[in-house]
């Protein structure tokens, strides 16, 4: 790891003029538990160590019934798994948040940290795109709002510019009858990282007997964490059943476009995609209908 220089900045306005600096050579830290191994590994140089930790709106985690919820891009883990809300309204960030590393990790690690890592196995980032987030995004152009399933644009690459940083995430409040589920198939019991993750987000009519809004997001499966959009919308409208999930299923199969790798081959995951995203929509209707799902399913 070669020397940087370190800052930590306490408000927005300094952190985007001093990431301004350097000539973009300059790394943001939030829970820093992607970042460090990635300096000590020479996947990069950083000139400058930019910590958002102290940064009020970095670190806001609250909601509102017409907003919905802000997660700052420094919320660690461990915050969302312990705030009420979080808990009784977006159990699929539990699924997620209560999954990422282990324990020790979870009290460094952010969703926001998550999202600008953009690695196509995020664990964050499907779960985030069944909920139909959006990226609040700061820099010396202004603010800008983009959709999740946009913000990752290739392995390790993201829509921000130089200067520019991730502040919060945002999702939109929580419909009456909905429900979402995130799982992810792994070699190990634990601490792994994801072969396929598959998260739903469902908002059911007709007393809870059709499918009114689907969103379905998959990790693993392609160059970016993918919004199933086709499967998504193939399924609205259609009677809540069997046959209508596994439609959705072979159609979130056939919009992926997996590698085959250390983890599995390109069969396998396809095989499995099938397989998440068919638990992953049956978890969330059964939330939506009320039914108790346990956080933090992972397959194995």
């Amino acid at each position: 790891m070669n020397n940087f220089e370190y800052t930590a900045p306490n408000s927005l306005r300094k952190a985007i003029s001093i990431l301004a600096e350097k000539n973009g050579n300059s790394r943001i830290l939030a829970g820093g538990t992607d970042l460090i191994v990635q300096l000590r590994g020479n996947r990069f140089q950083a000139e400058r160590v930019v910590d958002v930790k102290n940064i009020p709106e970095l670190n806001e985690l609250s909601y509102g019934s017409k907003r919905g919820l802000t997660i700052g891009a420094a919320v660690p883990c461990h915050r969302i798994y312990q705030d009420a809300d979080c808990v009784n309204r977006y159990p699929g960030l539990i699924d997620s948040a209560a999954i990422i590393g282990g324990i020790q990790i979870q009290g460094r690690a952010s969703f926001g940290g998550n999202v600008c890592n953009s690695s196509p196995s995020a664990d964050t980032i499907p779960v985030l795109i069944a909920y139909g987030s959006k990226c609040e995004i700061a820099g010396p152009n202004g603010k800008r709002r983009v959709p999740i399933e946009d913000f990752c644009t290739a392995p390790g690459q993201n829509v921000l510019q130089p200067g520019e940083l991730l502040v919060s995430i945002r999702i939109p409040t929580i419909k009456n009858a909905s429900g979402a589920h995130y799982l992810r198939f792994i070699p190990r019991n634990e601490m792994d990282i994801a072969v396929v993750g598959a998260g739903a987000y469902v908002e059911l009519g007709n007393r809870k007997k059709t499918f009114k809004k689907v969103r379905i997001g998959l990790a693993a499966v392609a160059p970016t964490p993918l919004f199933a959009r086709e499967a998504s919308e193939l399924i609205v409208g259609r009677e809540v059943n069997d046959d209508t999930i596994e439609a959705a299923a072979e159609a979130a199969k056939a919009s992926a476009k997996p590698i085959s790798d250390m983890r599995g081959t390109a069969e396998f995951r396809t095989h499995l995609i099938g397989i998440m995203t068919k638990r992953a929509l049956q978890g969330a209707v059964k939330r939506a209908r009320g039914e108790f799902v346990p956080n933090a399913v992972q397959e194995n």
